[in-house]
């Protein structure tokens, strides 16, 4: 199976996401912002970064990439696509999913590993999870606050389209944010479309795939650090179902 990541100008996690598609067991393709076709891919990662230096708004000139009007129609097909951080940004921005992303709360970049509750398992980047389990991946950003009008955070609750919350646990941060490290409102760290194939979160699970390099579990005693792995092995997974 051929899942493709896409590189924008001042994208800065293409690689990693590359590399968490091989070591779950996919062929990595690497796609370009100008391609006007998407390389025979099965799905699509939107990785993290500063697309296009975040001028206007994070994402808001992304969404005008070639790229992603195949983007758009394959998503809008049924293709798997997922977009993480910047790439959550850049699919807010393309309405592939509702809301949008403003400044941290606390107007700080931060840095530090999260735990995540996994609140849909039903999604395509999220079947090899266990309902409420809770995981922990890194977390970086400046613009990481989910914010949508109370009708649509009402509708995402009812359907049960918020895929990751932000859990207690985090070690450090700013004052007042140790469980919600950005003012989300709802604790949101990740929604779904209602197909439940378009998926955007915050945190980086591709940097939270291989034994000894990813987060490690307090008391564990020792470093797993594999939580992230789960979401390209689940869309494996869905394109085999």
């Amino acid at each position: 199976m051929r899942v493709g990541v896409v590189t924008f100008p001042g994208t800065l996690d293409d690689r990693d996401a590359l590399r968490a598609v091989r070591i779950a067991g996919a062929e990595p393709v690497a796609l370009w912002h100008g391609d006007d076709e998407l390389a025979d891919v099965q799905a699509v990662v939107l990785p993290g970064g500063f697309s296009y230096g975040d001028y206007l708004r994070a994402g808001a000139i992304s969404r005008f990439a070639p790229v992603m009007e195949k983007v758009v129609d394959a998503a809008n097909g049924g293709m798997p696509v997922l977009g993480i951080c910047n790439g959550f940004q850049v699919l807010c921005e393309t309405h592939l999913l509702p809301g949008a992303m403003i400044k941290n709360a606390h107007r700080s970049f931060i840095c530090r590993d999260q735990p995540l509750r996994v609140e849909n398992t039903r999604t395509a980047w999220t079947s090899d999870y266990q309902q409420d389990q809770v995981i922990r991946v890194p977390l970086k950003n400046q613009d990481g606050q989910y914010v949508s009008d109370e009708r649509t955070l009402s509708q995402l609750e009812d359907e049960g389209r918020v895929v990751f919350r932000y859990a207690a646990g985090a070690t450090h941060g700013p004052a007042g944010f140790e469980s919600n490290p950005n003012g989300s409102r709802n604790d949101i760290a990740g929604v779904t479309n209602a197909a439940g194939n378009v998926v955007g979160l915050m945190p980086h699970p591709e940097h939270a795939v291989e034994a000894g390099f990813g987060p490690d579990e307090p008391g564990a005693g020792t470093r797993t650090g594999t939580d992230g792995l789960g979401v390209f092995t689940s869309v494996l997974r869905s394109l085999v179902a």
